[in-house]
């Protein structure tokens, strides 16, 4: 789960992390209030959406006056900011930020993130701030420092000095930078963060580290210990197709493709995504019932893919181990029925009450093609797709 920048700052301040003074806001009288409450001479107007490159877009203004925040708030609300991560559909701005201003002398970059080939939380720095890190990472990658944390000690001051010489930091923000990063860490452990980006990390004209910008994601799996956390979701900025897989139980992610899949575990929806594009189809979706799935929520996985406009046939791959291929069975006739199905769909079903599955299906008096493996059912689909177009 992502958040807001204002809403990720708001958290570092708790933890003693140095950020600008800021007031959200979702009117253009917020906005002028807010930059009112803060005093000048110079403020940020800041579009708030869940993805980077908004200065680029148009989307991060700096003004002198209040009737240039309000004139900034106006155009900004409403519109439809598109970055290089938002893709070409760009994203609505729900919400501003004003901050107020700062004398910049230097930008940093600043990340911690959870690595999966170290199984540790890495720090990483680099002196190239306000860049994207992947530019960087491919132009220069030189310019970046890593370092891993080792769970079983935590955060130590030399991981603060190494990070600040390598920022060629000296005199007192060395100590800044070790007790800041210590603050920072702190926050990402015990808020279960997944990301926590600082991009720029500045030094201002006192020479003072100051987080200008931040952007915090969540372990979801770590939510129901964090009900603040949970609270600050923009449901807005989710995708609705994933936003209504999760109110289902549902592991659902969107992909490109025209075939729809519906599978039982991460590992075997995986392969079955593989093996659709070894036959030469593509995948729509990722999706995962799990392996104790009701009926209602096989029902509501069925809907989900076909309301996806690019699907263009099914494949259901269940493997009956905990769940019962006679429910499976269950909820996909009821779904056909509930949505008219009219796209191709071949189901395999292997495991518990396989046989009983199997007879429901056949009896239902809908067009459902049966398949005897994974591979027999790929190219059904794709054969089958291919014929329909």
């Amino acid at each position: 789960m992502n958040i807001h920048e204002y809403q990720a700052k708001g958290l570092l301040a708790k933890y003693a992390v140095p950020v600008p003074k800021g007031k959200p806001a979702y009117t253009v009288d917020e906005a002028t209030a807010g930059a009112r409450e803060l005093g000048g001479p110079v403020w940020v107007v800041k579009a708030q959406i869940h993805a980077g490159g908004r200065g680029k877009g148009g989307g991060v203004k700096v003004v002198k006056s209040l009737d240039d925040v309000a004139a900034e708030a106006k155009r900004m609300l409403g519109m439809t900011l598109v970055t290089h991560q938002t893709g070409p559909a760009g994203k609505q701005v729900n919400r501003l930020y004003v901050e107020e201003g700062c004398d910049i002398k230097r930008e940093l970059y600043l990340s911690l993130l959870i690595d999966r080939a170290t199984s540790r939380v890495t720090i990483m720095a680099s002196t190239e701030g306000g860049m994207d890190i992947e530019e960087v990472a491919h132009n220069t990658p030189e310019k970046i420092l890593t370092v891993s944390v080792d769970p079983a000690a935590g955060y130590q001051a030399f991981h603060g000095r190494k990070v600040a010489f390598a920022l060629g930091l000296s005199g007192a923000q060395v100590g800044q930078m070790v007790t800041m990063l210590g603050n920072i860490y702190k926050a990402f452990t015990e808020l279960d963060a997944s990301l926590l980006e600082i991009n720029p990390l500045v030094v201002n004209g006192a020479g003072n580290l100051v987080c200008l910008d931040a952007k915090m994601g969540f372990d979801e799996n770590a939510l129901f210990r964090h009900a603040d956390i949970e609270a600050l979701r923009d449901e807005t900025e989710e995708d609705p197709m994933e936003r209504e897989a999760g109110k289902n139980a549902l592991n659902y992610v969107k992909l490109d493709g025209n075939i729809g899949c519906m599978v039982n575990g991460a590992g075997l929806a995986m392969a079955t995504m593989d093996i659709i594009k070894l036959a030469g189809g593509e995948p729509a979706n990722f999706l995962d019932v799990g392996g104790g799935a009701t009926k209602e929520r096989v029902t509501a996985a069925f809907k989900l893919i076909l309301s996806d406009p690019n699907v263009e046939g099914i494949l259901v791959n269940i493997f009956g181990g905990i769940m019962r291929c006679d429910v499976i069975a269950d909820g996909i006739i009821a779904a056909a029925k509930e949505v008219s199905l009219s796209v191709p769909l071949v189901v395999r079903l292997e495991g518990t009450n396989v046989d009983l599955g199997k007879s429901i299906l056949a009896q239902s008096g809908l067009k459902i093609t049966s398949a005897d493996n994974l591979g027999d059912a790929a190219t059904k689909i794709v054969k089958a797709v291919k014929e329909a177009a």
